[in-house]
């Protein structure tokens, strides 16, 4: 595991095996099935970890991820297996979440990771060197500096690749003999690094992504894919927005998000009608914005008006705390989405009952 600077302070966001540590050490002291080999828990105790339960000892284990257990199990049951995992679907829909509570639950280590840009090179994935070693002494196994996937590979462990199809194609292509030969060649010293039982690769890609660097068809069959959808329902979106809102205000000393339910459901209400086309009793269509208003946006937006809330306010949760960051989530295109979202506002949130707070405080901040 990588050792932090700071180990000594508190951080900021720690890693998933860190925060969620006591949940882990419960659940493998509990986990009584069989376990492939170097992970931590068993396939189940992974499940459970992501979608939550309780103990026989009366341990809460809390949800990771709310969202069909059968999608978790297929993701956990690839891992078990030969085959890499690719999570895919639209921004906002967990899958960098997702993908780093797997990582910590079956390794331990979720910090095995290498993002994706437009500029990531191919050392990022297979391996790099030391400069000044390489120019004092050559090619040597001293002077190479293994990627996070290499490490992966020769320790057992899960190695993350975040937002694949951001990746430049000819760099992609070099995980093929990776997940194919689960091997790395390293033809500067004619050696490689081989992979060892318990080694495997969690991937993330967005929908929206499609055809900037579209995975080519060898790379893909590597994969075992799962579409990570949006929440079903408004209950369910509301949920995952107020548990993991929570979840953040405990780091930053913010209010609890109870207080704050019924905003938080109007902020999910409008972001599941804006995006779908349709007011939520199918009555009103509406036009949708150039934005896609995921969930992970309408939890940015709660955030803020906690903090706003709490700095600025009386701690309580209420219309005028999140208004400005709605407004901010909706109107991305100045031109086209603020006349989506003044038509919205005047046509839906006008007329609804309940909503005059809400309604006077968007269209203060929308003018």
């Amino acid at each position: 595991m990588t050792t932090s600077e700071n180990s000594g302070a508190e951080v900021l966001r720690p890693h998933a095996e860190d925060a969620f540590a006591h949940e882990l050490h419960a659940l493998a002291a509990a986990d009584d099935r069989p376990r492939p080999e170097r992970w931590k828990l068993s396939p189940w105790a992974v499940a459970t970890y992501l979608q939550g339960g309780t103990l026989s000892d009366g341990t809460v284990i809390t949800p990771k991820y709310v969202g069909p257990r059968r999608i978790v199990e297929v993701a956990v049951t690839t891992l078990a297996t030969d085959r890499a995992l690719l999570l895919l679907g639209v921004p906002g829909t967990a899958k960098t979440w997702v993908s780093e509570h797997l990582a910590a639950a079956v390794s331990g280590d979720s910090t095995l990771l290498v993002q994706g840009t437009a500029g990531t090179p191919e050392e990022a994935i297979r391996y790099g060197w030391n400069y000044a070693q390489l120019l004092a002494h050559g090619p040597s196994r001293d002077a190479l500096v293994p990627s996070p996937v290499m490490r992966a590979m020769a320790d057992g462990m899960t190695a993350r690749v975040e937002e694949l199809t951001r990746i430049p194609a000819d760099v992609q292509d070099t995980l093929i003999t990776i997940l194919s030969e689960k091997t790395l060649p390293i033809p500067e010293l004619g050696q490689e690094t081989q992979a060892v039982r318990g080694f495997n690769l969690i991937a993330t890609a967005n929908d929206r992504d499609r055809g900037v660097n579209e995975l080519s068809s060898a790379l893909r069959r590597r994969f075992n894919t799962v579409v990570l959808p949006l929440p079903s329902t408004a209950d369910a979106e509301v949920e995952i927005v107020s548990r993991r809102v929570d979840q953040l205000g405990l780091s930053l000393d913010l209010p609890t998000a109870p207080e704050g339910m019924d905003e938080i459901r109007r902020v999910v209400t409008v972001f599941r009608e804006l995006r779908g086309g349709v007011t939520t009793d199918g009555r009103t269509k509406v036009k949708s914005p150039s934005g896609t208003l995921s969930t992970a946006e309408a939890i940015s937006v709660v955030t803020h008006g906690l903090a706003l809330a709490a700095h600025f306010g009386d701690g309580v949760l209420r219309s005028a705390d999140v208004a400005a960051g709605l407004l901010s989530a909706v109107v991305r295109d100045p031109a086209a989405d603020r006349a989506v979202w003044q038509e919205y506002l005047e046509t839906v949130v006008r007329e609804r009952e309940g909503w005059k707070d809400f309604y006077r405080a968007c269209r203060e901040v929308s003018v």
